[in-house]
């Protein structure tokens, strides 16, 4: 599993010209899955972005979780995170899981997510436009 997390100031997702997930202040977190994931992973990568310290404290340094700043998720699926461009300039993505099973566990993982922070989702296989400012820029990946 991987997770590509941005903070943002605000971040929106639409599809076909609707805004489907919108957010202020918070992270924009783009989620891949791959063969061997499972609901214990996804439990550690929930745990792991709820409490990454990457807002500022008083004194401007990156001290505070998502939580502890009343922060927002908009949560985008994206098979292109397990993209392999070694050989030749085509990606090849056998190695992103297939959409039967992506999308359970995407959906979980949203599910595990919302209960502790508001999250907005994209939506699954959907050809989406996501705009973003993008607040630092941070930008962490996360893979378990």
């Amino acid at each position: 599993m991987r997770v590509v997390v941005q903070r943002v100031k605000e971040a929106a997702v639409k599809v076909e010209g609707k805004v489907v997930g919108r957010i202020q202040q918070g992270l924009l977190l783009f989620v891949g899955f791959t063969q061997g994931d499972d609901y214990e992973k996804i439990d550690y990568m929930v745990n792991k972005v709820i409490n990454l310290r990457i807002f500022d404290d008083n004194n401007g340094v990156m001290n505070l979780s998502s939580k502890e700043v009343n922060a927002s998720i908009l949560s985008v699926s994206q098979f292109t995170l397990y993209g392999d461009a070694k050989k030749g300039n085509r990606p090849s993505y056998i190695k992103a899981l297939n959409g039967e099973e992506a999308i359970s566990l995407y959906e979980y993982f949203n599910r595990q997510l919302n209960q502790t922070i508001p999250t907005e989702t994209g939506v699954f296989g959907a050809e989406m436009e996501v705009s973003l400012i993008n607040d630092g820029p941070i930008t962490i990946l996360l893979e378990k």
